[in-house]
């Protein structure tokens, strides 16, 4: 099959599109011809070395596409094939075929193609398992960072589905107005003083979903309101940074870190049966929309790493087999 190889760490120029052996699906599992395949950071990350994955995962990138079932392993009961699916993966997305574990795909949202459907996966699992982390709760304050991003867009539409006061952060006007577009009450930009701003505007935060971390450390412990909780989903700003305690515990909040990709199988399954019943249904009627999504070709997979790296790109990018 044709698949995207990384003989080697490195910078976009590592991504070379070569031959690699179809995957055969075991028991539980099910082969997928891919449609499309969704690019996030952690496919970024993995290229340049900083994101391998767990033991017994293929190293081809790609933690979520959409395709149509080939061939099911036995024991698989709801899927056969010629059905449309989207997957969740821990690897192997950037390929013509993948495998994954019946409990990891399920039907495309309602009214979305499979094409749109192979960005909406991974972030509303992302999202939905870490606002549960978070508690977050109606009325709450919710900031999320990179507001005009895939995981930005779609947090703060989830979060104003579930009744929260919402604020998002974000790098020019334009971003900015995209964050209030999709939902957000307020939307800083990060150049400025966004925690004076959040407290003056809404007193402070409950939770605080971050994808910077080092950087962002002391301002988000600044930004919480008392018992705030912050989960940490990403490292683009680092991975050691500084926190005074005093103030943490002053404030009685908790500092989470999550690993969607790291989490066994099962609890992945429980993720995507959530997702499949509470935020599909919010994409069915409204509630949330998609985001901008920019579609290039696999062949272009490059093309598609350097977008998304440059920090121009709003939504999401989708590789089009």
């Amino acid at each position: 099959m044709r698949a995207v190889i990384v003989e080697a760490p490195g910078d976009v120029d590592v991504l070379t599109l070569g031959e690699a052996d179809t995957p055969t699906p075991g028991p539980g599992e099910v082969l997928v011809r891919t449609v499309a395949s969704g690019v996030n950071r952690a496919d970024i990350l993995q290229r340049q070395g900083h994101y391998p994955p767990p033991p017994g995962v293929t190293d081809i990138i790609g933690l979520e596409a959409s395709g149509v079932v080939e061939r099911v392993g036995e024991g698989v009961e709801r899927w056969k094939e010629g059905d449309e699916v989207v997957a969740l993966l821990s690897g192997g997305g950037y390929a013509e075929f993948f495998v994954a574990p019946e409990g990891q795909l399920i039907p495309p949202p309602p009214g979305v193609d499979l094409v749109s459907a192979a960005g909406v996966l991974e972030v509303a699992a992302t999202v939905l398992s870490n606002l549960r982390v978070g508690n977050l709760a109606h009325g709450e304050v919710f900031l999320v960072h990179g507001g005009a991003g895939g995981i930005g867009t779609f947090a703060t539409q989830y979060a104003k589905a579930l009744g929260a006061v919402v604020a998002a952060t974000a790098g020019s006007e334009d971003k900015l107005r995209h964050c209030r577009e999709h939902g957000a009450d307020f939307a800083f930009d990060y150049h400025g003083d966004w925690v004076s701003a959040l407290k003056e505007a809404t007193g402070g935060a409950d939770v605080i979903l971050d994808i910077i971390g080092a950087k962002y450390l002391e301002a988000n412990v600044k930004a919480l309101k008392k018992r705030g909780r912050m989960v940490v989903i990403g490292l683009q700003g680092g991975v050691k940074g500084t926190l005074n305690l005093g103030l943490l515990l002053s404030k009685q909040a908790t500092i989470s870190a999550t690993s969607l990709r790291f989490r066994p199988a099962a609890e992945k399954a429980e993720i995507c049966a959530a997702v499949e019943a509470q935020v599909w249904p919010m994409l069915g009627d409204g509630r949330i929309r998609l985001s901008p999504e920019t579609r290039i070709a696999f062949d272009d997979v490059r093309a598609a790493h350097e977008l998304l790296s440059g920090g121009s790109n709003v939504g999401k990018i989708v590789l089009v087999h």
